[in-house]
């Protein structure tokens, strides 16, 4: 697969957060001048999404992560708008529910993988187990690169077997995430989406920071590559990662099958 994206995380480059800006908007200026690009990806989506799905033949896994209020959830809801949704399937990825955890760290990702003719969008995921669980110290970095390891290997099974696979990191600034988290807490109607680890995990920002750069060098393939999109500003994520999206649906050249009778015959006797 092969898409052309500023954001793309070249495989086996040094890879450095600070490197990547969080308020970039490539050639727009104001949200303004994005409204018409992002309802064209929408209505281009939605068209590909139907032949994708009429198909079959294809599967599109998007991943998403972020830092806490990084935008996973708006991202979903605005790009997302035009597809049908029995063609689209959204797991969150939250803590593992115990009959999750007496399985190995995959298991509840391979059970979420889209079937073929169907996008699945993942709003965290198996990349939790190499995040949160360095932040928290609960495997050591051994670990951690053995499972970098086998991720690579999963991805690349999935790739083998029509799973096209996209990942987002959503980059946001930490001072763009203070004055989201000030907005929830001035607004009543959006304190529902307050949690107190939201306000927890903030202390470890920087070794998230180290581990995301970690995780992300070591595992952006052209099988299943990285995406580190500018977040800052909510209306350009949105068109940064939508274009992306649109461009790798198109390369799949999907078609709509063929009948196999005579329609015309079928047709005529109406």
């Amino acid at each position: 697969m092969k898409i052309k994206s500023p954001y793309l995380v070249k495989p086996d480059a040094k890879f450095r957060l600070k490197d990547w800006q969080t308020d970039d908007t490539g050639r727009f200026t104001k949200e303004e001048d994005t409204h018409d690009v992002l309802e064209k990806h929408c209505q281009t989506l939605g068209a590909l999404q139907e032949v994708l799905f009429a198909e079959g033949k294809h599967a599109l896994l998007i991943v998403l992560q972020a830092m806490d209020t990084g935008g996973k959830d708006g991202t979903i809801r605005h790009i997302f708008t035009g597809v049908n949704p029995q063609g689209v399937d959204v797991t969150p990825f939250k803590v593992p529910t115990p009959l999750e955890a007496a399985h190995d760290y995959l298991w509840r990702a391979h059970a979420a993988v889209p079937r073929l003719g169907k996008i699945g969008i993942f709003n965290r995921s198996h990349y939790e187990d190499v995040l949160v669980t360095r932040v928290h110290k609960t495997i050591t970095s051994k670990v951690a690169e053995r499972r970098f390891r086998e991720i690579n290997q999963f991805e690349e099974m999935l790739s083998d077997n029509g799973v096209t696979i996209l990942k987002f990191f959503l980059h946001i600034s930490h001072k763009e995430q203070t004055a989201r988290l000030k907005e929830r807490c001035d607004d009543k109607d959006k304190h529902y989406k307050i949690s107190e680890s939201d306000f927890h995990e903030r202390i470890y920002w920087d070794k998230y920071r180290k581990f995301y750069e970690e995780a992300i060098g070591a595992t952006s393939r052209k099988h299943s590559p990285w995406f580190v999109v500018p977040a800052d500003h909510k209306w350009y994520r949105n068109i940064a990662v939508s274009g992306i999206i649109v461009d790798a649906l198109e390369a799949m050249d999907l078609k709509y099958p063929q009948p196999t009778f005579d329609v015309s015959k079928l047709c005529g006797s109406l």
